[in-house]
């Protein structure tokens, strides 16, 4: 938190100031006024990056003449890529620059990268020429054209990477240490509207920003895009003086590495019934469990002659970490069950089948292709609603659970319904395939595909905010941020998976000479086939969830014990 300086006058005068004039200057920073600021900035931000998802794939194709598969596999990366490094941007944020240095840096990030991105539309040295005649073969892009068009999608990942993980907590720090505002009601309605303006912003992303590049084009669509991240980043560093500014500590992650490396370097121990463990920070009597022993070797104290009140973590942890540590490795296989879903909510295959279909839904008015995607918002936004509403009180009177269906009951059902939606994608592109001729749109009309987008959104309402139920529900408080870092690198992984399916059946369909299932041609290709595996795999998911929650419930079982009945507590 930035300071301001005062003159000093007396030593005494130096010494009240000290303990004093922080809580005054405090008074000051902060409140409800901050908000417009930091939530324009996110709401913005995403308009603008959303804006760019649902086209790129034709931008990629049509400019720079790619293959179906290796530019769904190249976006699949980009996704993987922006929900990595927010792991990082939440790590440095936390324990080097600060939320409000890392979300200015990933603004202009972002900035730089739309900038970039406009260019490629503008100059034409930038792109590979176009293809004048159909049959002609189109230049592939120089090495040049392609390093700028990726440094282009890392600009926009290391942006998103610093703002998406930082922004909501950032908002929450402004009322949080608010001398005059430190009140829970206040901080929900917060994030009430912060999810609000989240979900306002995509539906305008997919609708405006969409329209705009199906009307008037690539440069307009780009340069709207890169006017809305400068109101973004402008508005942002205008509130500067405005902000309460924590101080970057310690992060949990680095905590939960040094387990991991006491619990190594301790791996030739042997653990006895009278050991005394670490019990070295105040209030520090979490219970010390059984499972994954191995780690108990992290906060194991041989040694009881300490002269200093202070312990080295990176030689003896304390029974909290290690029990933490335990938590998070005891989530990881229910947590890798949620992968899969997203693979199959991100593909971008829908696209190029409204792009075939009539999307007329009047004679004058076609939705564009990309527009599509709305539905899958709309369906999610609504059934949440819903359930919070209506459903969640009347389940209430007969789960005993106070948010109706307990957690892993809704992951388990997200993962079936995806499953059901994968079916109905398979049955309606065969449909769609056995209309469709040569070069010509199918006369078969586009809403057919609403069901599937409706099904993929209910299935990531139930499981995505089950996971995070789930999450928080199993891991101590102290780890509420990683629920949230869990949770993107899901969506990292999917992204990595999803791109390494696509290069795999691209792979094997093209042997001997075959067209493949995910060729640019999609009427000469097999996207029905493809469903047909993802439901596939979709269902051997759902039975390895199964699994999972058995061994998760037996675990969670066993295993406990209270120290005191095996060996001592240790602490200063």
């Amino acid at each position: 938190m930035e300071e301001d300086s005062y003159q000093q006058k007396s030593s005494i005068d130096t010494e009240l100031q000290t303990e004093l004039l922080p809580h005054n200057h405090q008074a000051h920073k902060g409140g409800m006024i901050t908000m417009p600021f930091i939530i324009v900035n996110e709401a913005f931000e995403r308009v603008a990056s959303y804006g760019l998802m649902p086209n790129m794939i034709f931008y990629l194709m049509d400019v720079y003449h790619m293959e179906l598969a290796t530019g769904t596999s190249i976006l699949l990366i980009w996704s993987a890529l922006s929900n990595g490094l927010s792991i990082f941007g939440a790590f440095i944020s936390d324990s080097y620059f600060g939320r409000f240095r890392v979300i200015a840096i990933g603004s202009l990030s972002t900035l730089l990268g739309m900038t970039s991105l406009w260019l490629t539309a503008v100059l034409p040295p930038l792109t590979p020429s176009s293809c004048n005649e159909p049959d002609t073969s189109c230049n592939p892009p120089t090495p040049t054209q392609f390093a700028f068009l990726f440094s282009c999608f890392i600009l926009l990942s290391i942006g998103s990477g610093c703002i998406r993980p930082c922004s909501i907590a950032f908002g929450a720090d402004q009322l949080k240490h608010h001398p005059t505002l430190n009140n829970q009601r206040l901080i929900d309605s917060y994030f009430n509207w912060y999810y609000a303006s989240t979900a306002t912003s995509a539906i305008v992303a997919f609708s405006v920003m969409v329209y705009i590049q199906e009307q008037l084009g690539w440069q307009v669509e780009f340069a709207v895009a890169v006017l809305i991240m400068l109101c973004s980043t402008f508005m942002f560093l205008l509130g500067s003086s405005l902000y309460v500014k924590v101080k970057a500590s310690e992060s949990l992650f680095s905590g939960l590495i040094q387990v991991l490396f006491v619990a190594f370097k301790n791996r030739r121990i042997r653990l006895l019934r009278d050991d005394c463990y670490n019990h070295s920070e105040q209030a520090d009597r979490v219970e010390l469990t059984d499972n994954l022993r191995f780690l108990n070797k992290a906060c194991v104290v041989r040694d009881l002659n300490l002269d200093s009140l202070e312990v080295d973590p990176w030689s003896v942890s304390t029974v909290k970490k290690v029990e933490s540590l335990k938590s998070l490795i005891l989530v990881l296989p229910l947590w890798s069950t949620g992968i899969l879903i997203f693979t199959t909510i991100t593909q971008s295959f829908p696209t190029l089948q409204a792009k075939t279909m009539n999307r007329y839904v009047t004679p004058w008015f076609e939705i564009p292709a990309a527009s599509f995607s709305l539905f899958l918002i709309l369906t999610l936004t609504l059934w949440v609603t819903f359930y919070d509403c209506i459903l969640v009180p009347f389940l209430a009177k007969y789960t005993h659970q106070p948010r109706g269906f307990h957690p892993k009951t809704r992951m388990g059902i997200g993962l079936a319904i995806s499953t059901v939606g994968m079916i109905v994608s398979a049955i309606v592109e065969t449909k769609r395939r056995d209309l469709a001729g040569p070069n010509t749109t199918v006369d078969m009309s586009a809403m057919w595909l609403v069901p599937q987008y409706a099904l993929l959104g209910l299935a990531e309402a139930f499981n995505s905010i089950g996971q995070m139920e789930f999450y928080y529900s199993e891991l101590p408080k102290s780890m509420s941020s990683i629920a949230i870092a869990m949770f993107m690198v899901s969506n990292a992984i999917s992204g990595l998976v999803g791109s390494l399916l696509i290069n795999v059946v691209d792979a094997v369909t093209t042997k001997r000479g075959n067209t493949s299932w995910l060729s640019s041609d999609i009427n000469e290709g097999h996207l029905d086939y493809y469903y047909w595996l993802l439901c596939f795999l979709n269902l051997l998911n759902f039975f390895y969830y199964l699994v999972c929650c058995r061994i998760y419930r037996s675990s969670s079982l066993s295993g406990r014990h209270e120290l005191g009945q095996e060996g001592f507590h240790f602490g200063h």
